[in-house]
């Protein structure tokens, strides 16, 4: 036989909080239950199921809009960093990901320097658009100059 049973925590494999999932009644009875990783369907697990949404919805528009605000203040920065130069501005070395989040963060922005996405290092000098990833549906793009020293 297989029960509903409304998840209170992530399960792998399974589903996230609040999900309404049909399991066998072992599972639930001997691993999800025990483990309060599940409630059974009933009308005061399905208040606390809308109660759980509500919460989830409203930190993911807290989220979004820190996240959106952030984008604005990458998207009116610029980061310029110098690097050394031989012949013929040849430089030496590369400006990588871990340069840029570096120069922002002397700005006052906090990143992850697996945020900003440069797909190769940069190699030459010149002005840059270099895409900058905070949530998986936001991107901003910041300007990154490239100057010699």
């Amino acid at each position: 036989m297989a029960m509903e049973v409304i998840l209170l925590q992530a399960v792998d494999g399974l589903g996230v909080d609040g999900d309404v999932v049909r399991v066998s009644d072992g599972y639930a009875r001997n691993c999800l239950f025990p483990k309060n990783l599940a409630a059974p369907v009933t009308a005061a697990t399905r208040r606390r199921l809308e109660k759980i949404r509500a919460d989830r919805a409203a930190k993911e528009t807290a989220r979004l809009g820190a996240a959106k605000e952030l984008a604005d203040r990458i998207g009116s920065a610029s980061v310029t960093i110098t690097v050394r130069t031989g012949a013929e501005d040849k430089m030496f070395g590369a400006v990588t990901s871990a340069h840029i989040a570096d120069s922002l963060k002397l700005q006052g922005i906090e990143l992850d320097r697996h945020q900003v996405e440069l797909a190769d290092p940069i190699k030459e000098l010149g002005v840059f658009a270099v895409p900058v990833r905070l949530l998986p549906e936001l991107v901003a793009t910041l300007k990154v100059w490239v100057v010699e020293e």
